[in-house]
């Protein structure tokens, strides 16, 4: 039944003003114009991601919510040029740019939004 229906993603944030502009400027999501109390709404490939707002809370220490790209490389230099940093995992071998390869072949790399929830970009094989 709902795997034929739209997908919404929810992302928690203490902090309209620093959510839109780094949702809006940085990951370049499009910003719908919608606005209320309660959330901010973007949309990203057709997806609806509203950008709740909450009171204190502690981000979760995993991925949230991930984009699947074509070129992650091109990805994450555009990304890094608009001011994100991409996150270093102890353990784990990632490039000179925080790419880390899958034993699949898969690509990843993660970053942080400004309330600390961990997102990412991969290149699936």
């Amino acid at each position: 039944m709902l795997g034929a229906q739209a997908v919404i993603g929810f992302i928690p944030t203490t902090d309209f003003t620093r959510a839109k502009e780094f949702f809006r400027d940085k990951v370049r999501l499009r910003f719908t114009g919608q606005e209320d109390q309660f959330a901010l709404v973007f949309e990203s490939a057709g997806v609806m991601i509203r950008v709740v707002k909450v009171g204190d809370f502690t981000p979760a220490g995993f991925t949230i919510l991930g984009w699947r790209v074509k070129d992650i490389d091109e990805t994450v230099a555009a990304m890094t040029k608009r001011g994100v940093t991409f996150e270093r995992f102890p353990g784990m071998q990632q490039d000179t740019h925080g790419i880390w390869t899958a034993p699949s072949g898969a690509r990843v790399a993660w970053f942080k939004d400004p309330d600390g929830n961990v997102l990412s970009v991969s290149q699936p094989l």
